[in-house]
C-alpha cells in the first residue's frame, strides 16, 4: 500500500509520499513514489503514485520517453504542455492506456492492475494547480474549499488535514500538517512505511524550493511524532465527559 498527500496553498505546494511497496507480508520493498520534472524558472511538475507498481512505472517511463522525444509537442510531452490542465490530460491519458494494456495482458487477474496519481505544479505565467488522476484517466482538481488531495491509504491521515489546513496555511505549518498526517498513517497501517519524500514548491518559483528525504532514524521527525503523541494524550486527559443527572 502507500500514502501520498499534496497541499495546494496560497503560498505554494507541499508534497509528501512514503516509499513502501507491499506485495505480501514476506515481500516488502522500497520504491520512490514521488517524481519531479523541472525546468527551473520555467516550469515544475511533481507526480506522486499509488497502486500497481507495474502500471505506475510503465506510465512514468512512457512520459519520460515523450519528454526526451525531439519531435514531441505540447500535446504529448508534459514538459511542453501549455497549461497544467494539459499536463493532467496527458498524464491521465497515459495512465489509462497503460492500465488498459496491463489489464488486457493479465485477463481475469487484472483486478489489482490499477493506479492513481497526484499531479501538481506550475508553469511560468500560469497558476499553481493540483489534480488527482484516477485509473480511468479522468481527474479532479484541488480547490480553495478542498486544498489537499490524497491517494493510497488516506483515511488515517485525513482528520488532521480537515481540521488545520486551509488556503492561507503557511508553508511551514503545511509541512508540519502533512508530516503529522503521515505519522498517524504510519502508526495505524504497516503497509505504509519510511523513508519519506517531502517537497516544497513556492508560488511562482517554478522550481523545487525544498526537497528532503526523511529516514526512519530522522531526529526531527521522531521529536515531532513524540510531541504530537504527548499533545494528544494531554488533550485527552483535559477533556471532561459531562454526564447529566437523573
Amino acid at each position: 500500500m502507500t500514502y501520498c498527500v499534496g497541499l495546494l496553498l496560497g503560498a505554494g505546494i507541499v508534497l509528501l509520499s512514503d516509499t513502501r511497496t507491499n506485495a505480501g507480508l514476506d515481500n516488502i520493498s522500497t520504491y520512490r513514489k514521488m517524481f519531479l520534472f523541472e525546468e527551473p524558472g520555467e516550469r515544475v511538475i511533481g507526480i506522486m503514485t499509488a497502486g500497481s507498481l507495474s502500471v505506475t512505472q510503465t506510465a512514468l517511463a512512457r512520459m519520460q520517453e515523450a519528454i526526451e522525444d525531439p519531435e514531441a509537442g505540447p500535446d504529448t510531452s508534459i514538459m511542453r504542455a501549455e497549461t497544467m490542465l494539459r499536463v493532467a490530460e496527458i498524464v491521465g491519458a497515459t495512465l489509462a492506456d497503460v492500465s488498459n494494456d496491463v489489464a488486457e495482458k493479465m485477463g481475469a487477474r487484472s483486478d489489482g492492475a490499477s493506479a492513481s496519481m497526484i499531479v501538481a505544479g506550475q508553469r511560468k505565467g500560469g497558476a499553481m494547480r493540483m489534480f488527482l488522476i484516477y485509473p480511468e484517466g479522468n481527474f479532479i482538481e484541488a480547490t480553495p474549499d478542498t486544498p489537499f488531495l490524497q491517494i493510497g491509504e488516506h483515511k488515517y491521515g485525513k482528520p488532521i488535514l480537515d481540521r488545520v489546513v486551509g488556503p492561507d496555511t503557511s508553508l511551514e505549518d503545511a509541512q508540519k500538517a502533512v508530516l503529522l498526517s503521515m505519522d498517524s498513517t504510519l502508526r495505524s497501517n504497516l503497509s505504509v512505511g519510511m523513508p519519506l519524500d517531502l517537497v516544497v514548491i513556492e508560488k511562482d518559483a517554478c522550481r523545487v524550493t525544498m526537497q528532503r528525504r526523511i529516514e526512519p532514524q530522522d531526529d526531527a521527525f521522531t521529536r515531532m511524532s513524540t510531541a504530537w503523541s504527548q499533545a494528544l494524550r494531554d488533550a485527552f486527559t483535559q477533556i471532561s465527559l459531562e454526564t447529566g443527572g437523573g
